[in-house]
């Protein structure tokens, strides 16, 4: 079926959207620094991108003036995608439509042709991937073995407990991955009935390799399921469902696959679907259950009204534009793009003599990079200087080194649109930022 094609929508109707991308924000959301300064007097005039039409240069956005949003995630949005959402009735034909090649496109996305594979797309954040696994994938008493690699695999690990289920951590120093042999080693040691791994936490910046791990679990425990958490990774890494033999993987909207916030998106494999079908005892939750999402997913991809909880009609046609926009070009290109746009990152922090969290090449994200900062450059002073000059990054999250780094997002329209200097303004809002704060390479 063709693309479907959406009408240009009235540029206040865009204008009221894109309010969240205003300049007088002061920090980003997400540091650990929002509430330090909120009391501070507003920031001079701050150099944001130009959108309106010149004769130099081509416009590139209807949207309001704003800094450049370089953070791992939310990121910068697509005014296609933005403009595909308007008002539509969640029961009506033409959504149901789109719902239904919304969730036939993801399949795409995750690289899976497996037909008993099942999407979803549910109203929520990325956090309620973890409770639709806890929930549904695992049972009070259940072990469950989680690879941590930042703060995220704690979180994870909380969603378990609170379902009953005990998760046991294995950990690896800050900036780096458990390898394969100490997971073999614990493996061996207990029956675990998943594993979990964060492709790429957002907190750290550390990637973990799929396809080696997912090929161990299958040989040493060939029960356990292989769950990803790819809220990061998903859209900029490459993620192959059925080669790799994945049971699960959840993301959210709002990062690489480039749609505002508001979506929990995941792919089960039908092991994972007869692992819940089995289970002994009922889901832990009401709103989480595949008892009451499955039937919905699977009659919305084959185009029939269903109903259990209202969806998001703007979200879910803001993720058809963008799923029609990423699927345009070979996965293989978007990949490639991110991985040069990120080594690009990479060099002009090597450059300026600073470290990465992750020091190991392979062990780096393709979609954001995780920086320390020399000693003498503090976080809460650095970052509103560079939304001065026109560019948001994020402060630390892990909560042992929280001060001590930021973080910058490089995915999405940020790498993928040629008409875009993000990366380049980022590279040189750091530069001029570290120098202003007395920072010079030894």
């Amino acid at each position: 079926m063709a693309p479907r094609l959406y009408p240009a929508i009235p540029h206040a109707r865009l204008s009221v959207i894109s309010r969240h991308l205003s300049p007088r924000q002061l920090l980003p959301l997400n540091t650990s620094y929002s509430t330090d300064r909120l009391s501070s007097p507003e920031p001079p005039f701050i150099q944001a991108r130009r959108f309106s039409s010149s004769s130099e240069k081509p416009k590139m956005s209807n949207q309001p003036n704003h800094p450049a949003l370089l953070i791992p995630g939310p990121i910068e949005f697509d005014d296609a995608v933005l403009q595909s959402m308007s008002h539509y009735s969640h029961v009506g034909a033409p959504f149901v439509n789109t719902f239904g090649e919304t969730l036939s496109m993801l399949r795409k996305l995750f690289q899976t042709n497996d037909t008993s594979s099942q999407p979803f797309v549910i109203s929520g954040s990325g956090t309620l991937g973890w409770d639709l696994v806890a929930a549904n994938l695992a049972e009070p008493g259940d072990d469950v073995l989680v690879l941590h690699t930042g703060y995220f695999a704690d979180s994870f690990s909380d969603c378990f407990a609170t379902y009953g289920v005990k998760a046991t951590q294995l950990k690896a120093p800050i900036g780096s991955r458990p390898q394969l042999p100490e997971i073999e080693k614990a493996l061996k040691e207990k029956k675990y009935k998943l594993l979990t791994v964060t492709h790429v936490d957002t907190s750290t910046g550390v990637l973990s390799e799929l396809k080696a791990l997912s090929e161990l679990v299958h040989k040493v425990s060939p029960d356990t399921l292989v769950i990803v958490d790819g809220v990061c990774s998903v859209g900029c890494e490459e993620i192959e469902f059925d080669k790799w033999q994945l049971d699960g993987v959840i993301t959210a909207s709002q990062k690489a696959i480039g749609c505002p916030a508001g979506l929990s998106i995941s792919m089960y494999s039908d092991r994972a679907i007869k692992a819940f079908q089995s289970r002994k005892s009922p889901p832990g939750s009401y709103f989480a259950s595949f008892k009451n999402w499955l039937p919905i997913m699977q009659n919305y991809e084959a185009k029939k009204a269903s109903y259990f909880a209202t969806p998001s009609p703007q979200l879910i046609h803001a993720l058809h534009t963008s799923l029609t926009q990423i699927l345009s070009k070979p996965l293989s290109e978007r990949f490639a793009a991110h991985k040069e746009n990120s080594q690009k990152i990479k060099k002009a922090v090597s450059d300026l003599g600073l470290k990465q969290l992750a020091s190991d090449p392979a062990d780096q994200a393709n979609g954001m990079t995780a920086i320390y900062l020399p000693e003498n450059v503090k976080a809460p002073e650095l970052l509103p200087n560079l939304l001065k000059k026109g560019v948001i990054f994020a402060g630390g999250l892990h909560k042992e080194i929280a001060t001590k780094y930021i973080r910058i997002g490089h995915m999405g329209v940020s790498v993928m649109d040629p008409k875009r200097d993000d990366v380049e303004r980022a590279i040189k809002a750091l530069e001029t930022g570290l120098s202003e704060a007395g920072y010079q390479k030894a």
